[in-house]
């Protein structure tokens, strides 16, 4: 599913299908398939939501809503038809205006989140070195680990995101950010 969220008069909506329908508490599958992915993809992001709106926890479905909203506005902000923001999946952040930018104690957190891939340190390591062209073989020769050990750490690494082949992988990590 292609879906655009925007801001206009200081409301939030979701385009989809080239209707467009503003965001509300009321929006909760909405709401709940959005808190599954930022829990999944984007942990640190959710930990600092969950801080920010502690106060309103008792409210869930008001809570929900806040959290949501408060991660669509600093990911999303103008109306804009050349790229989708969530593209079957994928989100395609956008650096909003924001007055705090720089200052904000979340910026780079729920602002601009950095993807979390579920891969371990060693696998990052590895796929690192793999997205930029090394084989196992140098791999291992310069993470002093086995040819072996290498290649259980890549098919882990595309078990875990999904992928099939170092193209797909390469296309997976630059959609992701995955090491910028």
């Amino acid at each position: 599913m292609k879906r655009e969220f925007y801001i206009c008069d200081d409301r939030l909506y979701v385009m989809t299908d080239g209707k467009s329908e503003e965001v509300t508490e009321k929006s909760r599958e909405l709401i709940d398939e959005m808190l599954t992915r930022i829990e999944t993809y984007y942990p640190e992001a959710l930990k600092a939501l969950n801080e920010c709106y502690a106060k309103s926890s008792r409210n869930v479905s008001y809570y929900n809503y806040l959290r949501v909203r408060r991660f669509l506005r600093c990911n999303f902000g103008q109306l804009d038809t050349t790229a989708c923001d969530d593209d079957n999946g994928v989100f395609n952040f956008e650096r909003i205006q924001c007055p705090l930018r720089g200052e904000c104690l979340h910026d780079g957190v729920i602002c601009m989140p950095r993807f979390d891939s579920r891969l371990s340190k060693a696998e990052e390591r590895v796929m690192r070195m793999f997205r930029h062209g090394s084989d196992p073989d140098e791999i291992a020769g310069t993470l002093y680990l086995s040819p072996h050990t290498v290649r259980n750490h890549i098919k882990a690494a595309y078990i875990k995101l999904g992928v099939h082949s170092r193209a797909e992988f390469i296309a997976y990590a630059s959609r992701h950010h995955l090491f910028d």
